[in-house]
């Protein structure tokens, strides 16, 4: 199944967050931070939204940052997603 995004919003794909602290120790999935770092897989067309024209700046494959808890969560086919709108994204990580 394929998620199809409409108008200015993106669906991104959260990198791996981290399993051990800064000082070796395991993490539980419950105290792990949500990652900001997110691999963009598919975006919306843009165009006119709340009266404004849209253009959208990210591209399938960008690496990108997040506001911490921007989004929706979902699951497809067992693979965890975020759907966004674009202005939630921070920065494109080159």
């Amino acid at each position: 199944m394929n998620i199809k995004p409409l108008f200015d919003k993106v669906v991104v794909e959260p990198l791996k967050a981290e399993e051990k602290s800064k000082g070796g120790i395991i993490l539980t999935p419950s105290a792990q931070e949500k990652p900001a770092t997110c691999i963009v897989v598919a975006v919306g067309p843009g165009g006119i939204v709340d009266g404004k024209e849209i253009t959208m700046q990210v591209k399938p494959g960008d690496k990108v940052l997040l506001s911490k808890y921007s989004g929706t969560e979902v699951k497809v086919d067992g693979k965890e997603y975020t759907i966004i709108r674009q202005n939630d994204i921070l920065a494109i990580v080159e």
